[in-house]
């Protein structure tokens, strides 16, 4: 029988090394304090809600599911923060109209120190990429995951924070909020209305974020509303060439444009799409109506059923590892 003091020190290497995703030296930083906050972003009245996960382990996927949700298998996540709506346009035209870089807070933190004049600009749309269904208070949509990634980057130039999109695992994990039922509120689709915007009930369009009730994380919007951009290739057989050794805080990295990982369903999907392990890759198809030659690295013409939210991983990589996030999840976009 180990010491007490034995046990504890082993449970805090544990919890450690279950929290380094994407560290590869010791480099890095843990966030003491691990409470729900709000980033104001300065210069703005508009603020993110954070809130925190505790990660653990949990069964990703849907023996009773698509091919590719099967098989349901055990991975374990490390803590992070989840941002409690998806980014809405108010948050998003901060970043892509840039009138706000000069105004630098003076308390910022300095976990990450990137130059927000390093951070490229996105382009502006041909059209009203909201397509009229509404701006203030609604989801951002029909972004590529290379306009979703820069926001990232250009939050955590703004804030001193290392914000990214979620990988597939990390969301999942979040949207079940300990529940291991298709949805993350239990199996009865009849609740599904009570939670999420989707095709029976959404007419036709997408809707203010945070209208629905939340899941046990405080999340809101996790089922419908629109499907959320990940971090991850997104493969038929993700799951099934998925060994014990890789799943802790699994990441399959980009090697190619098409197709990312989406997750949640949208306002467009019936209710057997909106499932927690329900997983869907981005087409090439979402840009076909966009009139520039090459196609716009920023937007997807065609995709108002897709948004995306962010997370802070609890332990802040280093700045080479950040770097070469960065590099291979924006640079070779």
């Amino acid at each position: 029988m180990l010491p007490k003091r034995s046990i504890s020190l082993l449970l805090l290497y544990v919890a450690v090394f279950l929290l380094s995703a994407f560290e590869t030296n010791t480099n890095f930083k843990v966030i003491k304090g691990f409470e729900v906050y709000k980033e104001q972003i300065y210069g703005s009245d508009q603020t993110i809600l954070m809130q925190p996960i505790t990660g653990g382990s949990f069964i990703m996927g849907n023996d009773n599911g698509k091919a590719s949700e099967q098989p349901a298998h055990k991975v374990q996540v490390g803590d992070f923060w989840m941002s409690a709506y998806e980014i809405t346009w108010d948050q998003y035209q901060l970043f892509a109209e840039r009138q706000i870089d000069d105004a630098i807070n003076p308390e910022m933190s300095k976990e990450v120190d990137i130059s927000i004049d390093a951070v490229a600009a996105a382009t502006a749309p041909y059209v009203d990429m909201s397509h009229g269904m509404g701006r203030k208070g609604y989801p951002v949509v029909n972004i590529t995951e290379h306009a979703a990634l820069t926001f990232c980057k250009w939050l955590t130039a703004k804030t001193g924070k290392f914000y990214r999109l979620p990988t597939e695992a990390e969301w999942e994990y979040a949207c079940r909020a300990g529940g291991k039922a298709f949805y993350s509120f239990g199996k009865d689709s009849t609740q599904l209305g009570e939670y999420a915007w989707y095709k029976a009930n959404s007419d036709n369009k997408y809707q203010k974020v945070g209208t629905k009730k939340p899941n046990a994380f405080g999340l809101f919007d996790m089922h419908g509303n629109v499907a959320e951009l990940t971090m991850d290739q997104y493969t038929e057989l993700t799951y099934a060439n998925r060994n014990k050794e890789q799943s802790l805080n699994p990441w399959v990295r980009p090697t190619e444009l098409y197709p990312r990982v989406v997750r949640g369903g949208s306002w467009r999907d019936d209710a057997s799409e909106l499932g927690a392990a329900s997983r869907i890759g981005s087409k090439a198809a979402w840009k076909r109506i966009d009139p520039q030659i090459p196609k716009s690295r920023w937007w997807f013409t065609n995709a108002s059923h897709v948004g995306f939210r962010i997370i802070r991983p609890r332990i802040t990589p280093s700045k080479e590892d950040i770097d070469k996030y960065w590099l291979e999840a924006i640079d070779d976009y």
